[in-house]
């Protein structure tokens, strides 16, 4: 060893770096020690080579209509109305070069912009516009995803799994521990919901496709760094991730591990023979953030307008839970309804997702195999949501987020309602196995930005997605 180099490697290498060598090692020691014992036991799809297991295109053209606005702030809904289109295109790749190990690497590119800038609501009316990135970003491709999966079977039973975005096809242990590090989407492994998870292919507000009351780290584009750990089976799942927070509120520059963090635990139950499930998750974040009450206290001091970032301190926390249910109903499962719920502590400022303290959402799918056309769905679901007493006085006295700003507020809850009906123009063309959909979609939404002042406002979209 050189003078002084052990020391100085020791405190260069961030502790969270350690921890995810240290179980990386350990599981890839015992992977490869059950693979050698007994490949039945380790039943993990395998490939020579990275393959392309997914490419997508996305194409949506939203309009929002005028509302009835007797004032409006910097961030509200254009009360004129607007209309934006966006683009996003995705490629997804992995490799399986050992039974237990996968590696996966996505790039896309967003173009476009979400309807009055994607400001004004809690619940965005467009789930790509969070790939759109901060202002500045270049719209060329960049890394989503880039990260390492391990599994360690824990029995002979096996799940097979079809080939999908950031899935390789193939049999795995039913029962497993299972870890991920890396570049991460934070969404991919938590609150995910078989009718309401997916922007591209089923509801597109925001407060449909995740709950909203859950801060999740990510960077402007939605992703971060950071490890997952879980154990699976097939009557339950408990999962705990950590991940980067951003350096400051809605930012894409991302704090270490030590100073700011995102840390989540999810209990999924899932023994019920109707095929419920039922996800238990609890969040807590650690940043740079501000207070609103502090805010408050120091504007009413000054006699100025409260700006709640001025007032950021390092080592703040934001806390909160959710629950997350899916009830297949008919046609093997793709009917079904669903339910979310979702609450955090609302002191300090929303950091990262979108500015909703309180959730509620419920809604169904219905397959087309009721009316002949199996691959088509149809959903509908509503949304209630609400903030905190120091968020509402703060945005009352004409305080900004990053989402909201009316310059005042008669507050009372956003109420949102969405359908939409996919229409499958075709699954597969010759021997390609490419999809296309097409989406009509609706959503009306009551108070937006909780503002009775304001609204109500529609917004009618159409959707096309082309899918490898």
């Amino acid at each position: 060893m050189y003078p002084g180099v052990g020391p100085v490697c020791a405190f260069a290498v961030p502790p969270w770096r350690l921890i995810v060598l240290g179980v990386a090692l350990a599981l890839a020691g015992a992977g490869a020690h059950a693979e050698d014992a007994a490949v039945a036991s380790a039943p993990g799809p395998q490939s020579a080579w990275p393959q392309l297991l997914s490419a997508q295109y996305t194409y949506v053209l939203q309009h929002q209509t005028a509302l009835t606005s007797p004032y409006a702030g910097p961030l509200s809904l254009d009360p004129a109305g607007d209309t934006q289109s966006t683009n996003t295109i995705g490629f997804y790749g992995g490799w399986a070069p050992l039974s237990w190990a996968q590696l996966y690497l996505d790039t896309e590119k967003f173009m476009g912009a979400g309807v009055s800038g994607a400001t004004g609501l809690g619940g965005l009316t467009n789930g790509d516009v969070v790939r759109e990135g901060a202002a500045g970003l270049k719209k060329t491709f960049y890394t989503a995803r880039a990260f390492v999966r391990l599994m360690l079977p824990l029995g002979e039973g096996v799940t097979e799994v079809a080939r999908a975005q950031d899935q390789i096809g193939g049999n795995e242990a039913t029962r497993r521990l299972e870890f991920k590090a890396g570049l991460l989407a934070v969404t991919d492994d938590f609150d995910h919901n078989r009718y309401a998870a997916a922007t591209r292919t089923q509801f597109m507000n925001w407060s449909l496709w995740a709950d909203t009351a859950w801060d999740y780290a990510a960077d402007t584009r939605g992703y971060t760094e950071g490890f997952v750990l879980a154990y699976v089976s097939a009557a339950w799942a408990l999962r705990y991730g950590i991940y980067r927070m951003p350096l400051q509120a809605n930012g894409q520059e991302l704090e270490t591990l030590n100073r700011a963090r995102g840390e989540n635990l999810e209990l999924t139950l899932s023994a019920w023979p109707s095929g419920l499930i039922v996800r238990l998750l609890a969040f807590r974040n650690t940043a740079r953030m501000g207070d609103y009450r502090e805010a408050l206290a120091r504007a009413a001091a000054d006699n100025t307008v409260p700006d709640v970032a001025a007032d950021d301190q390092n080592g703040r926390h934001k806390y909160g839970c959710g629950v997350n249910v899916e009830l297949p109903l008919a046609a093997e499962g793709e009917t079904g309804v669903f339910m979310r719920a979702g609450w955090n502590d609302g002191a300090t400022e929303t950091f990262v997702f979108t500015e909703v303290d309180r959730q509620l959402s419920a809604g169904l799918q219905l397959s087309g195999a009721h009316w002949g056309r199996r691959a088509d769905h149809l959903g509908i679901a509503a949304v209630a949501e609400g903030l905190s007493g120091p968020h509402r006085d703060y945005l009352a006295a004409g305080g900004s987020g990053f989402l909201l700003g009316d310059g005042r507020l008669n507050y009372a809850h956003e109420r949102i309602l969405e359908t939409y009906y996919r229409f499958e123009v075709f699954s597969a063309l010759g021997k390609m196995p490419l999809r296309l959909q097409l989406s009509p979609d609706f959503q009306y939404i009551a108070n937006p930005g909780y503002n009775h002042d304001r609204g109500p406002v529609r917004f009618y979209g159409l959707r096309a997605h082309l899918e490898y």
